[in-house]
């Protein structure tokens, strides 16, 4: 299995460093934990488990993983950096109570951290990243570690430097996609007419982690009008009808990169005309978006095609949501493009497309949803299961 270099996270950080000369940063600190470790995963291949973790760099040495006891092992095992240190800030926030932990002999203070990476001065300016994820109590302590200092968001800067993908993080993603659309399959595939949708989620699940998939990050799963109605709606017990509208979409994790696959069919047979209907206009709403999806073209203009399709057919009022977003350590991520958007798609951007109908009256709902990277001449396709499909859809329409 492809893994991530060494090198990878060594260029990251020297590319942070650059930023951090130039808007005269002396310490930048990375927050992640359980739910969003996109940023610490991007510098450091942690990814906590249960409790919170933060990553401090210097301009100089060897950047300092900061972690909770119980997660220390975990962290050695993942984190490139070797520099691994306790601190009680990063324990669990699930209880109100304070849990004794063996390790707490061990335990360091970030102010001796930041005062280590800075050479035994105190810093003017510290860059924090993670400021939309983490606690107001988890905020206030970082900020507290050094009162002195002006302590600002460092959100857009990682989020600027994950926007392009390197080649090294293009196969992770190409991995990631090849083991997802083995599990999608293994649902396409299977009779699940009388399973119930979690049983029917299930199949795509197992056949995921089989193929190696790090962890599932959603399985989102409806069948029938009401159940697709729901948007995002997670599997219930509701046993699947033959005729039925499915819903079912697929994410999942790859040394931290994450894709997604949505097609839109009916359980047991042939769909209605009606349902038909509902799914050539998804198809061919995201097929207008496939098509004009090119490095240089503004991105705002795909979203207007696509739902110009969708206007010209009637159907704007059932079109909730901008049809595109970016992928990566998250399974969305910039670029979010909408129709007012002026920028323009560059080289190496990840895009899916997630185009959907929602609340069509007697029929319901439904999406499709594929990954790309945009490349100078000619797009990577990440699911060639969904880019498959409708391309022979269509052929046949």
């Amino acid at each position: 299995m492809a893994k991530l270099s060494d090198v990878e996270f060594k260029t990251r950080i020297q590319n942070l460093r650059k930023i951090m000369e130039e808007e005269k940063t002396e310490i930048f600190l990375i927050y992640g934990d359980e739910y969003r470790r996109e940023h610490l995963r991007y510098v450091s291949n942690h990814w906590p488990a249960c409790d919170k973790g933060l990553l401090a760099v210097g301009l100089e040495g060897e950047p300092i993983l900061l972690v909770a006891p119980e997660t220390e092992g975990l962290a050695k095992e993942l984190s490139v950096w070797r520099d691994i240190r306790i601190l009680r800030e990063m324990e669990m926030a699930y209880v109100p109570e304070q849990i004794e932990y063996a390790a707490a002999s061990r335990y360091t203070k970030l102010r001796d951290v930041i005062l280590e990476l800075s050479k035994g001065k105190t810093p003017k300016k510290i860059k924090l990243c993670g400021m939309d994820a983490m606690s107001v109590i988890t905020y206030e302590a970082i900020k507290s570690a050094i009162p002195e200092a002006k302590v600002e968001s460092g959100d857009e800067i990682i989020y600027r430097m994950r926007l392009i993908k390197s080649p090294a993080e293009i196969e992770m993603l190409k991995k990631a996609g090849e083991i997802c659309d083995i599990g999608y399959k293994a649902v396409l595939d299977a009779d699940i007419v009388g399973l119930t949708e979690r049983q029917a989620a299930a199949l795509g699940e197992k056949a995921a982690r089989d193929a190696g998939a790090e962890v599932v990050v959603f399985s989102i799963f409806a069948s029938g009008e009401e159940r697709t109605n729901t948007i995002i709606p997670r599997a219930a017990e509701k046993i699947i009808q033959k005729g039925d509208m499915i819903m079912y979409a697929l994410a999942v994790q790859y040394e931290g990169y994450i894709a997604s696959d949505e097609w839109p069919f009916v359980a047991g047979g042939e769909p209605t005309p009606e349902q038909l209907n509902l799914i050539k206009h998804v198809i061919k709403a995201e097929d207008i978006g496939v098509k004009n999806l090119k490095a240089g073209v503004v991105a705002g203009d795909v979203v207007k095609k696509i739902r110009k399709y969708f206007s010209d057919n009637g159907l704007e009022k059932y079109d909730l949501y901008p049809p595109i977003h970016g992928n990566g350590l998250a399974e969305a991520e910039s670029p979010y493009p909408d129709e007012h958007t002026t920028y323009k798609f560059l080289s190496g951007m990840g895009v899916n497309f997630d185009v959907s109908i929602f609340g069509v009256p007697g029929i319901g709902s439904n999406r499709v949803e594929e990954g790309f990277v945009i490349g100078e001449d000619n797009n990577i396709v990440l699911s060639k299961l969904i880019n498959r499909l409708r391309e022979d859809f269509l052929s046949k329409s």
